[in-house]
């Protein structure tokens, strides 16, 4: 096992792995801001709660993205905390990622399993169930 390679890998994956951080946040950011000019213009409608939802998907999908790299990092910090371990090759993030690729349909499922946990979910649930409300209200 070659230190150095795994080393290297695991800080460029690192330094991914909180650039889609970063991102996720914009996603979220830009949710709250089509959300509040929705609202402000008075145009809270049908089409933009989907559009509300299709953010909140990208979101998730953005984040399972990111959760492939955490499963790379977990892997290469197993194999740099033992030296006897050969649990990773260095870079080998796609192929060992082709390897454990669901199906569409498992991919789907992913995804919507990363939607609704709390640190994705949050703002984009309060922002729908806002908007029905208002909807609903006519206000």
């Amino acid at each position: 096992m070659n230190r150095t390679e795994l080393s290297t890998e695991w800080q460029t994956l690192q330094n991914q792995y909180d650039s889609y951080e970063k991102c996720s946040l914009l996603i979220k950011i830009f949710n709250i801001a089509l959300f509040s000019a929705a609202l402000l213009m008075g145009g809270m409608n049908v089409v933009i709660l989907v559009v509300l939802l299709v953010v909140w998907l990208q979101d998730a999908i953005w984040k399972t993205f990111q959760s492939r790299i955490e499963n790379r990092l977990l892997q290469l910090e197993t194999a740099l905390a033992d030296d006897t371990a050969t649990t990773a090759m260095p870079f080998q993030y796609n192929r060992d990622y082709a390897q454990t690729r669901p199906s569409t349909l498992g991919l789907i499922k992913v995804y919507m399993r990363q939607a609704v946990r709390p640190t994705i979910a949050f703002p984009h649930m309060v922002l729908i169930l806002i908007s029905v409300v208002v909807m609903l209200s006519g206000i």
